[in-house]
């Protein structure tokens, strides 16, 4: 059993269990009833997702340096008890089922799934 990080609208792939969307907001111009039949998610988890400001500051980042503030601050976000409690419960989940995170952004490098991808390794999850 594993967790995947993927891009959101992209083709599932085999053995990728339930797919968590870790965004802000649902894809413009799909209807709700199509977002899992459209490879978009099965479930809209908008709370792994950076707050409104720091994704605007993440959008706008252009430097390695303005990455790093970004990174910070979106850990610090990731650290708070919540979201703390549900990263631990995905990567305790990703032992013993097939499951999924991700985002819209098209360069996983600057996209906070990167975050959620260290943050997840660093509880123990299995990640593929």
């Amino acid at each position: 059993m594993t967790l995947k990080i993927v891009r959101l609208g992209e083709p599932r792939t085999p053995r990728e269990g339930t797919r968590i969307g870790t965004v802000r907001r649902p894809p413009r111009g799909v209807r709700k009833e199509n977002y899992a039949n459209e490879d978009w998610f099965d479930v809209w988890y908008p709370d792994l997702s950076p707050s409104a400001e720091l994704m605007a500051q993440g959008k706008a980042v252009v430097t390695d340096q303005e990455w790093a503030t970004f990174v910070r601050a979106f850990k610090a976000e990731m650290g708070a008890p919540m979201p703390s409690r549900t990263l631990d419960l995905l990567a305790a989940l990703s032992h013993d089922a097939d499951l999924s995170v991700g985002c819209y952004c098209e360069d996983e490098a600057r996209c906070h799934r990167s975050v959620l991808r260290d943050l997840l390794n660093d509880r123990g999850a299995n990640i593929r």
